[in-house]
């Protein structure tokens, strides 16, 4: 994952190559700038030192400072758009997986929100990192080089304090490694553990479980504090070891200096260049916490890529073949909800599907419609499997509406022509049939209201995503408990206003109301993710286990 995680990296180092070049280009310019001052320094003070005229060396100087601060000031803003083109590379790659695998994605929300924002980030910074990295490195190497042409003793001094420099660089990127990981994905559990109870506010309230709710929330808190601790100690280590380093070493270089001095071999501008060179050539130690950084960076990617090579099914190349749709399960098994299934569901007819809760229906519906792919066995669609068609005719053909839909688009017109042809006529009808028409025309503005400024109750919300599910006016039609909002009567009316705005499509309905599954042709009960029978609701009923699902349940 490592290695994969750095060809990552790689890539997206290489997406702006012109700013990418403009970036190295600003780089040299500055490091060359800093290399220069140094000496500009040293000749500035010994012409004044000597009485010469020393215009010519203090423009030098000054033309030097402020090609650096320009090339600072240009290489932070190329930093910057570098960073936020890469970023949102990162998070187009990653929403394009998400939404390849769809519902068999085993990343929640509030995780997939933390690799979105802060992991997409953290990674989208490495062409800056490695640049930065770059530079000190030519900097220190450069210092070193021009420190040995002024007097090979210091340099020889200097190096002495190389080993002791390589050994807090690697010590502080072996420590750090592991808890910026850690850290890392207990951040994206917390993300998703806050993302649950947000949406389950009114829930927890009414319960009364907010202390309970809380404390599950920040379980991970304690694994998040210990590797924050161990970051914070890493980083606390290198700043004071490098501390000490520092003044050591410069130390150590301007007592050889000074016997330069007093042998005549070195200027007292030469001694303060020495001292410019000393700095420059430990700025790589004073650099340690971009290795910080690039150690995120790798991190982050490395997470990015668990999403990314997350197999995806291929798609099918197949065309939907003419038919009434008739959907047909073959020796269905999917973990944990279904077992062995084998049902037809009849192409034209009105179907209910009940059972206790967690007995397996909406894993049941989601397996017909194509949203889920079983561990075993074949879903089909008037003969052809689903997997072997092509997914844009699949979802033209098999709609749904969901007990708690999410309404996407600007306005309240465009949620309910969402993902279809519609035009403004044929959402209309929609609206029509599933009983909201009413509704959206009494808002200020109708179906141009925006829909960040139409408040909805379940009910109300539920009747616009049927009416989304109607507008795709699909072969099969599939409400995985898309009237559990509704009371009884109006449950009835949009059922009538839906076989006349559909004639002779298959209806799949989810339900835990008997007068519902009164109405359908046909009731699969389903029982611990099995078949237990199907037929007609009046037959079924003679059954005290059958009577049991809705009078238990509570359904009417």
């Amino acid at each position: 994952m490592a290695g994969s995680a750095d060809r990552l990296l790689v890539t997206v180092t290489a997406l702006d190559r012109p700013r990418l070049f403009a970036l190295v280009v600003t780089a040299l310019a500055g490091t060359t700038a800093g290399l220069l001052l140094p000496a500009a320094l040293a000749d500035a003070v010994d012409a004044v030192i000597a009485g010469r005229p020393s215009l010519p060396e203090v423009l030098w100087l000054l033309a030097l400072g402020v090609t650096e601060i320009a090339v600072g000031v240009i290489g932070g803003i190329l930093s910057a758009r570098m960073t936020s083109s890469a970023t949102a590379w990162l998070r187009r790659k990653l929403t394009d997986r998400y939404l390849a695998l769809g519902t068999r994605s085993k990343f929640g929300g509030g995780d997939a929100i933390s690799r979105l924002t802060g992991d997409c980030t953290g990674a989208g910074m490495v062409a800056s990192l490695v640049v930065q990295l770059g530079s000190a490195a030519l900097i220190s190497g450069g210092a070193v080089v021009l420190l040995a042409l002024m007097d090979w003793r210091l340099a020889l001094v200097f190096l002495g304090s190389i080993p002791f420099a390589l050994l807090l660089a690697r010590s502080h990127l072996k420590n750090t490694a592991d808890d910026v990981l850690t850290y890392q994905q207990v951040s994206g559990e917390l993300a998703e553990r806050m993302v649950d109870a947000v949406a389950g506010l009114r829930t927890i309230a009414a319960s009364g479980t907010a202390d309970r709710e809380a404390e599950r929330v920040l379980r991970p808190l304690p694994k998040l504090s210990l590797a924050g601790r161990g970051m914070w100690r890493t980083q606390a280590r290198m700043v004071w070891r490098s501390g000490l380093l520092l003044p050591a070493v410069e130390l150590a270089v301007l007592a050889a200096a000074g016997f330069g001095v007093m042998e005549g071999r070195l200027t007292v501008g030469q001694v303060l260049a020495t001292l410019g060179y000393v700095a420059l050539g430990l700025g790589l130690v004073t650099q340690i916490p971009l290795l910080t950084a690039l150690s995120r960076a790798r991190s982050c990617a490395q997470r990015i890529n668990e999403v990314l090579h997350s197999p995806v099914p291929e798609p099918g190349k197949l065309g939907v073949v003419p038919g009434r749709g008739t959907l047909e399960l073959r020796g269905i098994t999917l973990e944990g909800a279904l077992r062995n299934v084998d049902l037809i569901i009849q192409g034209g007819r009105f179907t209910a599907v009940v059972g206790r809760s967690g007995s397996g229906k909406s894993a049941l519906v989601n397996v017909l419609g194509g949203l889920l792919i079983p561990d075993e066995g074949t879903a089909a669609l008037d003969g052809r499997p689903l997997e072997e068609l092509r997914p844009y005719e699949l979802r033209a053909v098999i709609g749904f509406a969901f007990e708690r839909p999410a309404l996407l688009g600007a306005t309240i017109g465009d949620a309910v022509g969402y993902g279809s042809w519609a035009g403004e006529a044929a959402v209309r009808a929609a609206c029509q049939a599933a009983q909201a028409d009413d509704l959206i025309v009494r808002l200020p503005n109708g179906y141009r209201t925006p829909l960040s400024e139409t408040p909805l109750s379940g009910g109300e919300a539920q009747r616009i995503g049927l009416a989304r599910a109607i507008a795709h006016a699909p072969r099969v039609l599939i409400l995985d408990d898309a009237t559990a909002s509704l009371d009884t009567v109006t449950e009835a009316d949009v059922e009538t206003a839906i076989e006349q705005a559909l004639p002779g499509r298959t209806r799949i309905v989810v339900t835990h109301r008997a007068a519902t599954a009164a109405r359908a042709h046909t009731v699969v009960w389903l029982d611990d993710g099995r078949v237990r029978a199907v037929g007609p609701h009046q037959v079924l009923w003679r059954q005290p286990a059958y009577r049991a699902v809705f009078t238990e349940g509570g359904g009417q």
